[in-house]
């Protein structure tokens, strides 16, 4: 392990923004769970979750557009978060936090209803891993029980295949599509989903590459 991921990590540990629990802190539930917003939040205000986050450009692009908003970014690896985390201490950000774990853990994070939206940016596709994508059956139904009734999940992808396996789990499981496109800044639309790009969207378009993007929510709300 390189020096600079080894002072990474030590800094991690002094983040009080960045949450790393361990399999007891999640046995049962980990304690934050259901009172994100009384113990450390100190307010009521719609929660947002980015799922896969890597460095968290989303959830911190979001919160400093969006004071109104808490936002929770969720990735297993903590040399990525360090730079989400690092950010968020610098500009003194209060409605920002992280937690390190695997994305499916979200069920002992989150109780049901506590979550308003989720965004996941730019998964890894999981070729031949049906299962293992975070938009198979088996995720959306552990997302389905942490949204509020009326929650949205926002999917951003580089991968065309990706995007059409998506957009066949919503239609074949009678979700509800609000928006989808697999050409986003070709598209016309100038809100959030087009005005925030990770390090790596950009390099991606700048190779040419184009953007899908998915908004649905899902059914039995």
């Amino acid at each position: 392990m390189g020096k600079k991921k080894l002072v990474h990590f030590q800094e991690n540990l002094l983040f009080p923004h960045l949450f790393q629990p361990d399999y007891n802190d999640l046995t049962p539930a980990f304690s934050l769970r259901g009172k994100w917003h009384e113990k450390f939040f100190g307010n009521n205000h719609p929660l947002t979750v980015e799922l896969g986050c890597g460095k968290g450009e989303y959830a911190v692009g979001l919160a400093a557009r969006y004071p109104e908003r808490n936002f929770i970014g969720i990735d297993w690896k903590g040399a990525r978060l360090w730079r989400g985390c690092k950010t968020v201490s610098e500009q003194q950000m209060k409605n920002v936090a992280f937690v390190r774990t695997q994305v499916g853990l979200v069920e002992s994070i989150f109780a049901p209803g506590e979550v308003a939206e989720i965004w996941i940016t730019f998964p890894d596709p999981q070729v031949g891993k049906e299962r293992l994508r975070l938009t198979a059956p088996l995720f959306l139904d552990k997302y389905r029980n942490i949204l509020a009734p009326d929650g949205i999940i926002h999917l951003k992808t580089d991968d065309a295949f990706f995007y059409n396996f998506t957009l066949g789990v919503v239609q074949q499981n009678q979700h509800r599509l609000l928006w989808s496109t697999d050409d986003l800044y070709h598209s016309g639309t100038t809100d959030d989903v087009a005005s925030i790009r990770t390090y790596y969207e950009t390099r991606w378009l700048g190779m040419g590459k184009k953007i899908c993007y998915v908004k649905f929510q899902p059914c039995n709300l």
